[in-house]
């Protein structure tokens, strides 16, 4: 039997099955829901008991969009709806339904465009994508109109400028009318005619560049196959008399295919870096009409860090704290290479993420293959659904979909819902490998969670992407451990967007400031690794033995050998955003730039005629914010550390943690919520503590190890 198939019907389903009352508020139980384990350990989607599945809808239950022209379709819808709203919002008196107009505004384009974004990277047919695409495009052309709308901006600036009616304004309202104002703002609505018009092109422009970049940064390169030696060119794809070199190969035991790959793979090119110098001088002229000193302050305003200037300190602080230990891991991994290849034992760049690899395994013995068989699918999500019903009262239910409502019959759609709340959203999971998918893990908002104005709650609606391999015969998906981290990380967003139950869609969920909006994934990857968490589902999916706890104890362990040269790989990541979105004009070349700030901040050799950068495609979604990562693991570390390292499983510290953290989405600003859940505002230098004592060895596992 299927290691999802062997739990009892989950009690909150079984009480809602024999007639529970559903009271105000509440959405009723679907018979259709059945146990989340099953629906991913099954080799494919059974049809439910009286199932509409004969019924045609469009994707996501969107009846425009069953076929690819009904993106224009819903496109014009919204943009009428829009232009209605526009005019509301400008005869409409200074008060809260200003605000609310204002979102209606919001959520009216973001229905579309939100999940348009999605749509375009991974439907699997080209001309679903191709719509989508165009559906975007012009959504993002009307937002930026809206943006530098200036009789729009004056409904917005009348409220704000009302001192007795924002004294009336709860907290949440006043917040969302300053971000709208926001938005004006940092596209320049305060600029005379001329000066806005430059900045709705610098905004077009850099978009324009921004994939154009994205573009450029996953293209192979090309090279004559006779430059390399015979015995490895089987390790890329010929075309003709070219090898085509499309990544790094970091994982390749081939000292000489690594130096290859890298050399090859991040060979300069002309167009790129055009393209990005193009990139970072535009991002701060359009800062600089608009009143910041640099990119990094316009992007910087209203996150946790506040300031370029802090964040430099967080980085300088940290790389210090770390500098020992990194030098330490690289004479590690250089004692490594000389083992395994006395002739050229050099540490170079192209080593790094190999040879860390090799001492994890061979001081821990952590073959993923011995892992696998205790992650199934199935296993995995009913810890999940065990974990956030213990600490949030919240069951996931697989919920039946209609034809046409999903891109892909592998795609699995979760009710959430809550023991006392009922039904609070859908989580579409698009797990599995196929052709022209992207190789990535992430999170999609497709429709944020608001108030309507009938006083109903319009429910969020995500999507979970990832690669995970299919079902074989013999078996059913089994994960790595770092496939399972993974879908607690993705989870982690998911219980952000569905727990973030905010009045505006303006602020739902993970519409937070990037440096919090990674905490809940992060704090995720903490249960991830406990071993009570995963002792209560990791299953032998053929013998049911549990996963021994020295395993767990292992892996965890693995992952702090050579951990402070990854984390300061991060730091040097970090460092060159911020030097990028700094002061301009840049001082030197983006190239010189990298190898400066990599000799200060890694450690290891820059290598003559490469260029990392063009290759480092955050640089668009996260222009002067790559240090977020970083911060919000700080933050993740705190939490667990303070609030659920002795007792996992605290319901008082989940209510504690919806309460203070997820609730708000970004209707609060973030260091409060940090402060509210810690009981303190954290200083940069807890921040560096936070971080550096995560590298500190378990001394139950090192005694158990020597």
């Amino acid at each position: 039997m299927l290691a999802g198939c062997r739990r009892a019907l989950p009690a909150a389903l079984g009480r809602a099955l024999r007639g529970r009352a559903v009271g105000p508020g509440r959405r009723a139980v679907s018979t259709s829901w059945c146990p989340v384990g099953a629906a991913f350990d099954a080799k494919q989607q059974q049809q439910p008991r009286g199932s509409a599945a004969g019924r045609e809808t469009g994707l996501f239950g969107v009846p425009e969009l069953s076929c690819p022209e009904g993106f224009q379709e819903a496109q014009d819808k919204a943009l009428q709806e829009s232009e209605q709203l526009v005019q509301k919002a400008c005869s409409t008196p200074p008060g809260p339904e200003t605000v609310m107009i204002f979102d209606q505004l919001s959520d009216a384009l973001c229905r579309v465009a939100d999940l348009a974004d999605f749509v375009k990277i991974a439907h699997p047919d080209f001309a679903f994508r191709e719509a989508a695409e165009e559906a975007c495009r012009n959504i993002g052309t009307v937002v930026e109109k809206l943006n530098t709308d200036v009789e729009l901006c004056q409904s917005l600036r009348r409220l704000l400028a009302d001192e007795v009616v924002m004294s009336s304004l709860d907290p949440e309202t006043r917040r969302v009318a300053e971000l709208f104002m926001f938005d004006f703002e940092i596209s320049g609505i305060h600029l005379d005619e001329e000066k806005r018009k430059k900045a709705v092109n610098l905004n077009v422009r850099i978009l324009d560049l921004c994939n154009e970049f994205l573009t450029g940064a996953h293209l192979p390169n090309k090279i004559d196959k006779h430059v390399l030696p015979e015995h490895i060119r089987y390790n890329f794809t010929a075309e003709g008399n070219h090898l085509q070199v499309a990544g790094l190969h970091a994982d390749c035991p081939d000292d000489l295919v690594r130096e290859a790959a890298y050399k090859i793979f991040l060979y300069p090119n002309a167009e790129q870096i055009s393209r990005l110098e193009e990139l970072l001088a535009s991002r701060n002229s359009l800062a600089q009409l608009v009143g910041y000193d640099t990119f990094a302050h316009r992007a910087l305003q209203g996150t946790m860090a506040e300031t370029p200037e802090t964040v430099t300190r967080f980085l300088q602080k940290l790389s210090d704290q770390l500098s020992k230990r990194t030098q330490k891991d690289f004479e590690m991994m250089t004692k490594m290479k000389m083992k395994l290849n006395p002739h050229n034992s050099k540490l170079m760049p192209w080593d790094h993420p190999y040879y860390s690899g090799v001492l994890r395994a061979e001081r821990y013995n952590i073959d993923p293959g011995l892992y696998c068989p205790f992650f199934s699918l199935g296993a995995c999500m009913e810890g999940l659904n065990s974990l956030f019903s213990q600490l949030l009262g919240i069951s996931l239910y697989a919920e039946q979909t209609q034809r046409g409502e999903i891109w892909s019959e592998d795609v699995r759609k979760l009710a959430v819902v809550h023991e006392t709340e009922g039904l609070l959203g859908y989580i579409y999971c698009d797990f599995f490998q196929r052709p022209d998918k992207p190789h990535q893990d992430c999170h999609f908002t497709v429709r944020g969670g608001r108030l309507r104005e009938n006083g109903e709650y319009q429910l969020p609606v995500v999507v979970l992407m990832l690669s995970l391999p299919h079902s074989t015969r013999g078996a059913p998906t089994l994960l790595s451990p770092g496939m399972m981290e993974n879908l607690f990380h993705e989870m982690g967003h998911a219980m952000h967007s569905m727990l973030g139950r905010t009045r505006y869609q303006h602020v739902t969920g993970t519409r937070c400031p990037t440096d919090f909006a990674e905490v809940p994934s992060i704090l995720m990857e903490y249960f991830a690794n406990d071993y009570r968490v995963v002792n209560q589902f990791a299953r032998h999916y053929k013998t049911g033995q549990p996963l021994p706890k020295n395993m767990v104890s292992r892996l965890c362990e693995s992952k702090k050998v050579c951990a402070a040269a990854d984390m300061q790989l991060q730091v040097f990541y970090a460092a060159l955003d911020q030097i990028y979105h700094g002061k301009h004009p840049l001082k030197k070349s983006t190239t010189e730039i990298l190898k400066e700030t990599q000799e200060k901040f890694y450690g290891l050799p820059y290598v003559p005629n490469t260029a990392w950068q063009l290759r480092f495609s955050h640089l668009v979604g996260y222009g002067a914010k790559y240090y977020s990562y970083l911060m919000s693991r700080a933050v993740a570390s705190m939490v667990w550390k303070q609030c659920f390292a002795q007792d996992p499983f605290d319901r008082a510290m989940g209510e504690r943690y919806r309460r203070e953290m997820l609730a708000h989405g970004g209707g609060k600003e973030p260091m409060l919520m940090v402060q509210g859940m810690l009981q303190k505002s954290p200083s940069v230098e807890d921040f560096v503590d936070a971080l550096v004592s995560d590298l500190d060895q378990d001394f139950e596992t090192f005694i158990m190890d020597s």
